[in-house]
């Protein structure tokens, strides 16, 4: 059986057609031959029919201001539509593959894998009940397109699917293709650039839109689909518990961002509990057209003995739904969930106090029907609601709070001033101390209310804490039960916030803690000193007491994107790797269990590549079972803006943690983190920790030479990424202008605009041939390749990074920098690339850095596009005077090299 009609050549060839028909409509004659002569010319260049890129340069040089902006915006559009021809074809992929029976990574292959392996249906319950995938969608600005421009690419993925999958009549299709057209048109004749910056609830509300029009239906299909798999495989199968969760920072997410305000923070909450109430109560209405069995056919006595028990305490509410509805008690019921679900946020009495009332209401219903022998109507609409709502509750999403360190530092250091307190002037030891006893007295040392004579940040502390009591009291504790420290260093930065959390009455030790303190470690030292930090931190009475009242779980994040941009690609990915064994160490002695959250970015430098090759390459004696990470930006959109896509997502997650759960409790119970270690070979360790330094000292000279700065700011559009309106957070920490004040984001954002994705690979080439200088031999790295899987997605990441990567194009951006300040940074650049390029392709004995055949494809389809834009770009960022006309396409060339290269930071 055929399942589509149509193939990603004729997606791409007939978007580009109507794209060419809008252009030939609203642009002028010139416009229009421009484009296609920069079109031809790139691709001359890049097929070899041509010598150079100069006949490219010279078409954007020589157009004027109007003809570049309909130039930027061509192919800025072009790539817009290029993403969903080629999101579509991975559709078609995942659709046939599972149709033939072989899609790979899916949770029916983790049961078949778990199943070879001999674990029965008692190991594999086990497992189930440790592993916990959590996504958490973070509000950092790393999606460049407006909203307005997301909804029309929304429609035309739907067309795309109507054409691909639907069976047409000839009338039918080109009524398909003519709104097609239209919406085609629509994208060119709409502003690309935002022309403010999004506020934070603008951030949440895009962040709900995934969670509450995706992901909310697509998390009963994955249950389904494993639930289905252990079916097949086992006679008694084990029940599946829930194992999937999400959070967000969007709305809550204080660091750096002064705009995200308590205010705000109750604004998300409150959409959040509107938005999932709301699908609940469209999910009650569809259950209510199959209920309508009376009473004379089944005996639902139990229905009305529910109904009873509601009626004594909402008996307006039942009397008119009886009604409505006689004869028929399950409706009835249904009705009755309906409108109690509406006065959650009704000022009436008798709203649901906690998902479990209504999940017992659900219970009731669930039960009748099975009762009765109408399993099929219990397993399609009662089962997926019952999902649902164990998973989403009354919040749709539970918030992490985040701020830095140094904003709890300081707002402490002021409040205690006031109350005769030198917290400023005390050493680490006398801090931890008066945290300590401030936390477990019972007498409150601050008013949290009182926020006179404070700064702005230090009221902001206050005022966030002060504000938590009250989200718990109206949301309930779940809904924003995590702190998150940015920066932590020390022992005290983490009692800090406990300590807050005692004073705002959310913590009551030894009985009662409202609150996850999260110590976020990103620095060498940080990641250095964790033992140090932790064992602090457990063997403190205040600290251990909240632990233990929080479960005996300790949650740790860690940062993938300032580590890299403080220690270069290789050191930070070995320092992260030694950090989280260490840390399974460390509590493990202590007797606590870890979970690990990663701040992973979209771009590889930051973590980012595939999240299921990420989670099997963890360190084995990390993986407890729950797992925690961050998505941003848009590696939201990609992953979870199509349903099937995000299905595979949360399929391929979910099958990396059952197989790395089941792998860990195989190779060594979880008491014993040594048997599982000693799988790493030593000598692989020996080569990393000869590595890793060379290739830190290496990235470390190149961002010290003098001079850098400057020539960063020359040779990348960083100075246009910061004015972007991207999001609501300030690109810099500060009014400083140096590496370490610019946040991780922009710094990946512009090395990759220029085309020199130095994030991504630099020093890896240093550090290798250190340890091949040193008496290593390249078959022991072809061996840690091919049987590591840390080592092996540290080098297919590099790999893709410097696939990616375009020295020629590079070389034109270094040309806008200084003479004298590019002859100091840039060959040391190129020299490195060439290195790593050389090394890598010998580690995996292969010719080219890109081995999958879609990923080299689809590099080939989209590079003769990018490079107009960036050879305008470059035009551009070289004039020193620009019109206001000239600044907005700049702006627009950022938004069509970042859809072409299908990565911003």
């Amino acid at each position: 059986m055929e399942l589509h009609g149509r193939s990603v050549r004729q997606d791409v060839r007939e978007l580009g057609e109507l794209l060419g028909d809008a252009a030939g409509r609203h642009a002028s004659t010139a416009a229009f031959e421009a484009v296609e002569d920069a079109r031809t010319a790139a691709i001359d260049y890049r097929r070899g029919e041509a010598a150079s890129r100069e006949a490219l340069r010279r078409i954007v040089e020589e157009n004027d201001e109007v003809v570049n902006a309909s130039v930027a915006r061509a192919f800025t559009t072009y790539f817009e539509l290029v993403n969903l021809a080629e999101e579509r074809e991975r559709v078609r992929s995942l659709r046939e593959s599972e149709n033939e029976g072989t899609l790979a990574d899916g949770l029916p292959a983790a049961v078949e894998t778990l199943a070879d392996r001999g674990a029965d249906a008692d190991d594999v319950a086990a497992v189930l009940d440790a592993v916990r995938v959590v996504p958490t969608f973070t509000a950092h600005p790393t999606e460049a397109r407006r909203k307005t421009v997301k909804a029309t690419l929304v429609r035309v993925t739907d067309l795309l699917e109507e054409l691909d999958q639907h069976r047409l009549t000839a009338r039918e299709q080109a009524n398909k293709l003519a709104r097609l057209d239209a919406l085609v048109e629509s994208l060119w004749t709409t502003k690309q650039v935002r022309d403010r910056r999004p506020e934070p609830f603008d951030e949440a509300r895009n962040v709900h839109w995934y969670l509450a029009n995706v992901i909310f239906e697509q998390v009963p299909a994955v249950y389904d689909r494993l639930e289905d798999a252990l079916d097949e495989r086992y006679e008694d199968p084990p029940t599946v518990p829930e194992i999937l969760d999400f959070r967000s920072w969007a709305g809550s997410d204080r660091d750096g961002n002064p705009f995200v305000t308590p205010e705000v923070t109750t604004k998300t909450l409150e959409r959040q509990r509107d938005l999932v109430v709301e699908n609940y109560r469209e999910t009650l209405d569809d259950i209510s057209g199959v209920l309508s069995q009376d009473s004379s056919r089944m005996d639902l006595s139990s229905v009305e003995d529910s109904l009873d028990r509601d009626a004594e305490r909402v008996p307006s509410l039942v009397s008119e739904t009886r009604e409505r509805y006689p004869d028929e008690p399950l409706r009835q019921k249904v009705l009755v969930m309906w409108r109690r679900l509406a006065r959650i946020t009704d000022v009436r009495p008798g709203g649901y106090d906690d998902p479990e009332e209504f999940l017992a209401d659900i219970d009731v219903v669930e039960d009748a029907l099975r009762a009765n022998g109408a399993d099929r109507i219990a397993d399609e609409y009662l089962d997926p609601l019952e999902r649902q709502v164990r998973t989403f509750r009354f919040h749709l999403a539970s918030l992490d709070l985040r701020d830095h360190q140094e904003m709890h530092t300081g707002a402490l250091e002021e409040a205690l001033e006031r109350e005769g307190v030198g917290y400023e002037s005390m050493d680490e030891d006398e801090r931890v101390d008066f945290l300590t006893e401030g936390i477990l007295q019972e007498e409150s040392v601050l008013d949290l209310t009182d926020t006179d004579d404070l700064s702005d940040d230090a009221a902001r502390v206050l005022s966030r804490f002060d504000a938590l009591g009250d989200w718990h009291d109206e949301y309930g504790e779940a809904a924003i039960d995590t702190y998150c420290i940015s920066m932590t260093e020390r022992p005290s930065h983490v009692l800090e916030v406990l300590f807050f959390a005692d004073q705002a009455g959310v913590v009551d030790l030894p009985e009662h803690c409202g609150l996850d303190v999260v110590p976020l470690l990103e620095t060498e030292s940080a990641l250095g000193n964790a033992r140090e930090t932790m064992e602090t931190l457990f063997d403190n009475d205040a600290y251990g007491a909240a632990v233990e009242a929080r479960g005996n779980v300790q949650e740790v994040m860690l940062g993938y994107s300032d580590s890299s941009k403080e220690n270069g690609f290789l050191a930070a990915n070995w320092a992260l790797n030694e950090a989280q064994r260490k840390l399974a160490a460390i509590t493990d002695d202590l007797g606590v269990d870890l979970r690990l959250f990663h701040g992973r970015g979209g771009s590889i430098s930051r973590g980012g590549g595939p999240m299921n090759e990420a989670l099997l390459a963890l360190p084995p004696e990390t993986v407890t079972g729950e797992v925690k990470f961050t998505q941003q930006g848009e590696s939201i959109a990609e992953t979870y803006g199509n349903p099937y896509i995000a299905e595979r997502n949360l399929e391929q997650m979910l099958n990396a943690q059952l197989r790395a759960r089941y792998d860990a409790v195989d190779r060594g119970e979880s008491d014993d983190i040594g048997d599982r270690g000693e799988t790493i070979d030593s000598e692989w360790i020996e080569a990393m920790e000869t590595m890793a330094p060379a290739a830190r000292e290496a990235y470390a000279d190149l961002l010290g030479t003098e001079g850098f700065v400057s020539y960063f700011e020359q040779a990348t559009p960083i100075t246009v990424i910061e004015e972007l309106n991207m999001g609501s957070r300030p690109a810099s920490r500060s009014e400083e202008r140096s590496v370490e004040d610019l946040r991780a984001i922009p710094w990946v954002f512009s090395w990759t605009q220029s085309r020199c994705i130095v994030p991504g690979w630099f020093g890896l080439g240093t550090g290798i041939e250190a340890y091949l200088d040193d008496g290593g031999d390249v078959e022991t790295l072809r061996e840690m390749y091919a049987e590591w899987p840390f080592f092996r997605t540290t080098v297919d990441r590099a790999s893709m990074a410097l696939a990616r990567t375009e020295m020629e194009i590079a070389a034109e951006y270094a040309d806008l920098a200084d003479e004298d300040l590019r002859e100091r940074v840039f060959p040391t650049i190129e020299t490195e690339y060439d290195r790593s390029s050389g090394v890598v392709l010998d580690i995996i004995e292969s010719d080219d850095l890109i081995e999958r055949d879609w990923l080299a494809e689809s590099l080939e389809r989209r590079n003769p596009y990018v490079d107009p834009l960036n050879a305008l770009q470059v035009s551009l960022l070289r004039q020193t005077h620009r019109t206001e006309e000239a600044e907005r396409t700049l702006r627009l060339t950022v938004k069509g090299i970042a859809a072409g290269m299908k990565n911003t930071g």
